[in-house]
């Protein structure tokens, strides 16, 4: 199961402001600890970029080479 899945988005929660009004954003963060902050950014990053278990390993290059007789 990935992290994504684990998480619900509640809309009614959501507000829109502008970016000159002030916010509690920054005391937020500042009350969370440094792994909790690391963590929402990693659930940021798989919502941004996907999160895809098959491609996190590295890709192998294959190269098919000729013999030659001599």
């Amino acid at each position: 199961m990935n992290t994504i899945d684990t998480f619900k988005i509640d809309k009614g929660a959501l507000s829109v402001i502008s970016l000159s009004e002030e916010s509690d954003d920054k005391e937020y963060w500042h009350a969370k600890t440094p792994q909790e902050r690391l963590e929402a950014v990693e659930l940021m990053r798989q919502i941004n970029y996907g999160y895809d278990p098959t491609t996190v390993r590295l890709q192998r290059v294959l190269e098919v080479a000729q013999l030659t007789s001599s």
